[in-house]
């Protein structure tokens, strides 16, 4: 009887291995890695390279924590500095020369009279821990417990920070409106929009029959980003803060993700021209590393020794790669590079809205940008805004990333796709974003069907 050869087959790739192993072990918790599945194992710059051997545009930059993008030089180089020199890598709270250098760079950066007057606690590794340090600090120096958020507001996930985020629900946290043009909670949009919120805050704090207490505090992002990359009216910020400083109210400023140059300026604030009492701060200013601090005015200091503390705040090597990525964005001016470069890139996306019905709106501030994208067959309400379509966003995302582009999705419904590039990059790199977004974005809509089936245009006036 002739025996049978058996035909060996080919192993899979290991990436494949690493994602399927990763889908068996690691929780139902993870998010990015569900619509990214790739395994990082060089990175540069904007450049991610997989280890299936593909090289991809990084616009999502740890979520905006990569302020100079992957592996900066002066950043590997500080971090090298720190490990050759012997130093300690873990040291609670005590004082060092990198922490102190750390610290003298900062304040180097902030607004005049929060830096002379000024006070920083570290909080432990990520900004919602920060977020809770702020709350702590602000009850303790009021004695008030209740606080004032916004409707999209996203500031961590932790349990207080989680109460002041757009989707708690039965908190002691107030809710406020947050304007936004596109789907204004009044119908309005524009100056008028934004005032009319700055009415509601007002009304609710004077009307003694409102219902709510004197807050401890008041918190709010400049640029709502996990919200959908919503940028707050500088006239609006200037209103909250006349309307916390005559009743005494601290307000807090979260730049966990504005912060370092992200907008434009080098703290969002500074568009405004605003000083807040707290200002929360992480991602960037750690460099790639975790970091989380909040700087707040001295007469707020009246919390106990331990009242908010953290076995790993005193991360070494976080705040040597903070020190030099702030020094670098200042020394080489990457904040005003950002908002000229954002600029350019705004205009681009504007008119890729006006050839695609599918896009309702694009937004942003300097190198923080989003494109919400809208059912192209729905009716539009009477200001002009149509429902999300966050089906056909999450097919643009999937484009982008077989075109070797990675974005990450927000907003209200997942429906925004949105651009967070390290503030490093080239006109060309831009070019060649925008260029993988747009193809991404035809590619899409001509292949994910509409309510009613397949659209059988994809761009308007432009056949398929």
């Amino acid at each position: 009887m002739a025996l049978t050869e058996s035909v060996p087959t080919a192993a899979p790739p290991a990436h494949e291995g690493i994602l399927r192993r990763q889908s068996l072990r690691e929780s139902a918790a993870r998010t990015y890695a569900r619509s990214l599945p790739i395994v990082p194992v060089r990175a540069r710059g904007l450049t991610i390279e997989g280890a299936d051997g593909r090289r991809y545009l990084d616009c999502l930059s740890g979520a905006g924590t990569l302020a100079l993008g992957h592996n900066h030089p002066v950043v590997l180089e500080a971090i090298r500095t720190v490990l050759d020199s012997g130093a300690p890598l873990h040291i609670l709270d005590l004082a060092t020369p990198v922490k102190d250098a750390f610290i003298t760079e900062l304040f180097a950066t902030l607004p005049e009279e929060l830096a002379e007057k000024g006070r920083i606690q570290f909080c432990g590794p990520a900004g919602t821990d920060a977020v809770e340090a702020a709350f702590t600090l602000v009850r303790t120096a009021t004695g008030r417990e209740g606080l004032m958020a916004f409707s999209g507001a996203y500031h961590g996930m932790t349990a207080q920070a989680l109460a002041a985020s757009g989707g708690a629900r039965h908190t002691d946290v107030v809710r406020l409106p947050y304007p936004y043009d596109y789907r204004c909670p009044f119908g309005t949009g524009g100056a008028r929009g934004a005032e009319l919120a700055a009415r509601w805050t007002r009304s609710l704090l004077d009307d003694p029959k409102s219902g709510v207490p004197d807050p401890a505090g008041m918190i709010l992002e400049p640029v709502q980003g996990e919200g959908g990359v919503i940028p707050a009216p500088d006239s609006w910020l200037r209103r909250m803060r006349e309307i916390t400083t005559e009743r005494r109210i601290p307000l807090i400023v979260d730049e966990v993700q504005t912060g370092v140059g992200r907008t434009g300026a080098f703290w969002a604030i500074e568009h405004s021209g605003i000083v807040p009492d707290v200002l929360v701060l992480s991602k960037a200013i750690g460099g790639s590393l975790p970091l989380a601090v909040i700087v707040y005015r001295e007469e707020l200091d009246a919390w106990q020794p331990g009242a908010h503390a953290g076995t790993f705040r005193g991360n070494q090597l976080a705040m040597a790669a903070g020190r030099a990525t702030l020094a670098y964005v200042r020394e080489n001016g990457l904040d005003r590079r950002a908002g000229e470069l954002g600029a350019r890139m705004l205009a681009r996306l504007n008119a890729l809205a006006a050839a695609h019905d599918c896009i309702g709106d694009v937004r942003g501030r300097g190198l923080m940008l989003g494109v919400e994208i809208v059912d192209r067959d729905a009716e539009a309400d009477a200001t002009g805004a149509r429902p999300a379509d966050p089906r056909l966003a999450a097919a643009v995302q999937h484009a982008c990333l077989d075109r070797g582009l990675i974005v990450e999705l927000g907003g209200r419904h997942s429906a925004v796709v949105r651009l967070l590039p390290p503030l490093t990059i080239t006109d060309e790199q831009a070019d060649a974003i925008l260029d993988r977004l747009a193809d991404a974005l035809t590619a899409a809509v001509r292949t994910t069907p509409g309510p009613m089936g397949p659209s059988p245009t994809t761009t308007r006036g432009i056949s398929p």
